[in-house]
């Protein structure tokens, strides 16, 4: 389980790859006023690895149907600092009425102050909150062998961000895949395509209530078939030391 985890980590570093792509079908016929779902991740929401429309992104379109446009602009390498300087365009671009925020992953990998870290994570749901999107927080955790007293304080920092901006909170993106080898690649790096189901059910947990909630009425969003944006790669990180 603990290699699992290490080498599930490692991958977000080493293969900082660009995956940005617009889920919903444009071709599909969807109402002008569709509210839009913004997933900002990761190579763990980017579907790295694996055909994009076997991730579970991808599958929580087909799970909504054209009910909701989708738009996944997770990128593989991605850190809360980059994934700060990009919002504001994405907030302006797509409009979403919700925000799946899933970073801090590489942040706690490469041993970023948790205090930076939180702070990007703030300002994150603070401009999302700004642009009258709803937030859900997708927590991760890190392996063991970064310190129990790092990991505890990674991982607490996702529920205390929850409980401060009242988010619904996902506590653990891979809860029942990590510590599963049938559920991994072969490179030992990233859930395989058949894990994505479990993946989207962690979710769907938590996103289920958020949206059949009657408070949660979204404006008018992002129309898919007037975007269609070219990928925006972070800058390569280095390999942790």
């Amino acid at each position: 389980m603990l290699r699992v985890l290490y080498l599930m980590f490692a991958a977000l570093i080493l293969f900082p790859v660009a995956n940005m792509v617009v889920m919903a079908d444009e071709t599909a016929p969807r109402a002008a006023d569709s509210p839009t779902l913004l997933v900002w991740g990761d190579s763990l929401s980017a579907a790295y690895g694996i055909p994009v429309e076997k991730g579970w992104v991808s599958l929580l379109q087909d799970k909504l149907g054209d009910k909701y446009a989708l738009v996944n602009a997770s990128i593989s390498g991605e850190t809360t600092a980059g994934g700060l300087t990009r919002l504001p365009d994405a907030l302006e671009t797509f409009k979403p009425a919700w925000v799946l925020l899933e970073l801090g992953a590489n942040d706690g990998l490469r041993g970023i102050a948790l205090d930076e870290m939180r702070g990007n994570l703030e300002q994150m749901i603070k401009l999302a909150q700004e642009a009258e999107a709803k937030v859900v927080l997708i927590g991760i955790k890190l392996p063991p062998n970064y310190g129990q007293v790092f990991t505890d304080k990674f991982e607490a920092m996702y529920a205390e961000l929850a409980k401060q901006y009242e988010l619904p909170l996902v506590p653990f993106l891979l809860e029942g895949v990590a510590e599963d080898w049938d559920l991994m690649q072969a490179d030992g790096l990233h859930p395989v395509a058949e894990a994505q189901p479990q993946v989207l059910e962690n979710v769907w947990e938590v996103l289920e209530g958020v949206l059949t909630t009657p408070s949660s009425t979204p404006a008018s969003g992002y129309s898919p078939a007037s975007h269609n944006p070219a990928p925006a790669p972070s800058p390569p990180l280095p390999p942790a030391g």
